[in-house]
């Protein structure tokens, strides 16, 4: 559920952040920051369904899938395959934010 959260959660916050991007960098209708805005509450909410106890180590955490997800979008929305260097960047970012969630924590 935690993955699925955070992958939404992704989705939505690039979904709407690309809403402003739209508008203010390419000329596109205001219109496109109502949907823009619901997309980044829904972000907001998804990032609550991750099961941890803090906000800070959940939103550290999806930092990690945040960066594949925007990868994915530079590939799949605007046709720019990502090179060797962010296959690595996000590989170490992806550890990363397995060990902040899912590392030992003392009782």
């Amino acid at each position: 559920m935690t993955l699925l959260a955070y992958f939404g959660a992704a989705l939505a916050e690039i979904a709407g952040c690309f809403a402003f991007w739209a508008w203010l960098r390419l000329g596109k209708s205001p219109w496109w920051l109502v949907p823009g805005v619901a997309s980044l509450c829904l972000f907001a909410w998804l990032l609550t369904l991750v099961d941890t106890e803090q906000a800070g180590r959940a939103y550290a955490a999806y930092g990690g899938i945040y960066i594949l997800s925007a990868l994915l979008w530079l590939w799949a929305a605007e046709g720019t395959r990502p090179d060797k260097w962010d296959t690595l960047g996000v590989a170490v970012c992806i550890m990363g934010a397995a060990i902040i969630l899912w590392g030992p924590r003392p009782s």
